[in-house]
Formats: C-alpha cells, structure tokens, sequence
C-alpha cells in the first residue's frame, strides 16, 4: 500500500518537470514526510486541468458519503477493482497524478511485523515523479463547504517491493513520463509496475543510509 509520501522539490522544479504552473500560492506543498492518516493536503494535476499544479486532500471522499471520516477508507484503491468498488466506481474519469519525490514503506523484519525497518523510495537521480490517482470534490451537507480529495492506485509489489513490502506485496503506481500524460488522457495502465526504482533504508528522516536492494 502507500500511506507515507515525501516531496521536497523547489517549486520551479515542479513546475518545470511537469509542465504545469501553480496558479495559488498554496497548491505548492513541500514536507520531508507526510502521512497519509493526517489528510494533508498535496500537490497533484487533474486530467481536467493539466497545465496546474493544485492541492487536494489524501483520502477520497466518494460524492453520497455522510461525513469526512469516510476518507481513511480510501487513501489507497487497488487498480483491480476500482471499476466495482462503490468508493472509486463513479469518479473513474476523473483521474490525477501525485507529484512526489519519493514514498516510505516498512520492511516485515518477522513474521508479525514487531520488528520493522523503513525505507524511502526514489527514482535513482532523486528527481520528482508521479503516482496514479482518483479524485473526487464531496461536498458537506450541513456546513455545504466542498473538499477536493483524491486516492493513490496500487498494484502488484514489483521485484524490488516485493523484497521491502513483504507483507502485503503491494506498492503504489509510479509512473514513468510518458504514462504519465498516457494516464491523464484516459489511456490504460499495466498492473505490474516495471518503473525504475531505488530504496534507501532509513535510521531516521534526515540520515538514509544505502543498502544492497539496489
């Protein structure tokens, strides 16, 4: 799954890596970590605007929802079986990237996972790259304040995630450049992702330290 993101670009060096400008001074969003189970709002590009930057909040909210709370049911959606689940099913074409430069997992270090070892994600030259997404604008019934949410696809762990994400074997979809426009232009995506990644294994945010995965 993907629950962990970190994006510490410059804004110039998203804007030029993607193509596409932050119009509102708040869509640009830089953090050594963000957790996904706190809701943040971060930067991302919809299919409906791609030449903009925006910021949307990590969790979708599906339009028939009651209350907010639904959203840590969706930070991720398995791309198997978004088209038949009720949370995703109605939003299929309203796809977005997630712009990052990289994402956390932890590594099962036994068989019950009480002893873990985290790890960052990047591409081997550390530049920003893209997850695959859904969006979704639910509006509140009571205050009628509206939300922009989005969820990050998954999909089979790679050879390389499957040695880090031992336990489910699940891993978000990096994109590669070129699916990256392929996927906002409503075009189809493999299951198995073959994107080239590294993995840094993590004593703490500020010192990773290099290890034999890649």
């Amino acid at each position: 799954m993907c629950f962990h993101l970190k994006q510490k670009k410059r804004r110039a060096e998203l804007e030029e890596r993607f193509e596409a400008e932050c119009i509102d001074e708040d869509a640009y969003i830089t953090a050594d970590h963000l957790n996904g189970f706190d809701h943040p709002r971060t930067s991302i590009i919809t299919a409906q605007r791609p030449s903009e930057i925006q910021a949307f909040h990590w969790g979708l909210i599906p339009s028939w929802a009651d209350d907010i709370s639904f959203r840590k049911n969706t930070l991720n959606a398995k791309i198997e079986s978004i088209a038949e689940k009720p949370s995703f099913k109605d939003c299929l074409s309203q796809r977005c990237i997630i712009l990052v430069d990289g994402f956390y997992e932890w590594q099962w270090l036994d068989p019950k996972g009480k002893s873990k070892q985290k790890y960052l994600i990047s591409r081997p030259n550390d530049e920003a790259f893209a997850l695959a997404g859904l969006w979704n604008k639910w509006t509140d019934k009571q205050s009628g304040e509206s939300i922009s949410t989005y969820t990050i696809l998954t999909t089979e762990a790679n050879e390389l995630m499957s040695i880090i994400h031992n336990s489910k074997k699940r891993m978000p979809m990096a994109l590669s450049r070129e699916e990256e426009k392929n996927w906002l232009q409503n075009g189809q995506l493999k299951w198995q992702r073959d994107i080239e990644l590294k993995a840094q294994a993590q004593i703490d945010r500020n010192q990773p330290i290099q290890t034999s995965l890649f």
